[in-house]
């Protein structure tokens, strides 16, 4: 089974609120990938657990043909309201709904690590670029370096049980992403990290963005959306400023392959 049905509920169940408050927390990580995987004019760039559509425009800005794909038929829409050029279609990471070595590069950024078979999902990445081409895998940095792991933390110790596969830091560890990448039949290239500040002017915005990440959705399922608030807004105290702005620092890092 790939992980489309149940991740697709999970990350349409406030769509608006992604797209509106959280995506763009990350352009800074769409922006240094996509120059890592030379994103440029007239290339066919694929983006796999796409969301709203936010890296494809930045994509489309730098002049490529985008085709997205995501679980969520819900920020399928908004993706397509959005960039209405381009190409996107619902799918399975696991089993991509395209045809072999379509892409001049393909990005999965934050998404590859809720698959439920992540190299499947690199091996499919492959099979859809061309010879010599670039596919770059983003996840969390270390624990230490997110500050976001105050909330993630926090919110584990009220579930009845830890999630699977390791939680968001399971990719963190320095050589995992490489490894990952190599063993999907991809050669390593580079690797970097990007920083992504998660910034909100108040804690209602703050709540309504990091509630409609998967998941926090999938905690709100298992214990409530009450409990898991009450743990948000605690621990964004912590981050908050004298006008009630809050920030949380976190650092992503990826990773690039070459289809060889």
């Amino acid at each position: 089974m790939g992980s489309a049905d149940i991740q697709g509920k999970l990350w349409g169940a406030a769509a608006e609120d992604w797209a509106n408050y959280q995506e763009a927390t990350s352009v800074p990580l769409w922006q240094d990938v996509l120059y890592a995987i030379r994103a440029g004019e007239g290339m066919k760039i694929l983006d796999a657990g796409c969301g709203a559509g936010g890296a494809c425009m930045e994509a489309a800005k730098l002049g490529c043909e985008v085709t997205g794909v995501d679980a969520s038929a819900l920020l399928l829409a908004i993706a397509r309201q959005r960039l209405p050029q381009a190409r996107f279609e619902q799918g399975d990471l696991e089993s991509l709904p395209l045809g072999n070595e379509e892409f001049d590069g393909a990005i999965a950024l934050n998404s590859v690590m809720y698959a439920s078979d992540m190299e499947q999902a690199i091996k499919e990445l492959a099979r859809v670029t061309r010879l010599h081409k670039r596919v770059a895998i983003a996840s969390w940095g270390k624990p230490e370096d997110c500050e976001m792991r105050d909330v993630f933390s926090r919110i584990v110790n009220i579930l009845p049980s830890k999630p699977s596969g390791g939680g968001p830091f399971a990719l963190s560890a320095p050589g995992v992403l490489p490894a990952l990448i190599e063993n999907s039949g991809l050669r390593f290239v580079e690797q970097g990290e990007t920083r992504c500040d998660f910034s909100y002017p108040n804690i209602d915005i703050c709540w309504r963005a990091l509630s409609s990440a998967g998941s926090l959705q999938a905690a709100m399922n298992a214990v409530g959306e009450t409990a898991v608030r009450e743990k948000v807004e605690d621990t964004a105290k912590k981050y908050t400023d004298a006008s009630g702005a809050i920030t949380f620092r976190n650092t992503f890092i990826w990773v690039v392959g070459e289809r060889v």
